[in-house]
């Protein structure tokens, strides 16, 4: 059976990781998942609530008894699983190359452009 506290620490160590890999500062899995977004897989947000859920029953002695404590596991292994594989230096690359490539594209719209209108007035 799962305690309260193995809850809070699975929860602590997915924050660790979220405030790691994305630099989220939520205190909560929920508040931390929301601000993540589409950087993970949907999955990974229904694994997330399996978390969420037990922790909100956790607080309840009786009620704790409901939380399926495989399941908890399972979807923890399953996070922790994803978020460890992401390389954040990777991921700081991709974001400067397609910054990169949206500016480069940019420009050569723009010189298209200017040699359209050019020979459009006669000058080229």
């Amino acid at each position: 059976m799962m305690t309260t506290l193995d809850i809070e620490a699975k929860e602590a160590r997915l924050l660790e990781l979220a405030r790691e890999k994305f630099g989220v500062r939520a205190k909560t899995l929920s508040r931390a998942m929301k601000k993540i977004g589409r950087r993970v897989p949907a999955r990974l947000h229904k694994q997330a609530a399996v978390l969420v859920e037990a922790r909100r029953l956790g607080g309840h002695p009786k009620l704790m008894m409901r939380v399926d404590g495989v399941a908890v596991s399972k979807a923890f292994d399953e996070i922790v699983a994803h978020l460890e594989t992401i390389d954040v230096a990777d991921r700081r690359k991709g974001a400067a190359l397609n910054m990169a490539a949206a500016l480069v594209f940019n420009l050569l719209v723009v010189i298209v452009l200017v040699v359209l209108v050019l020979r459009w007035q006669g000058l080229v």
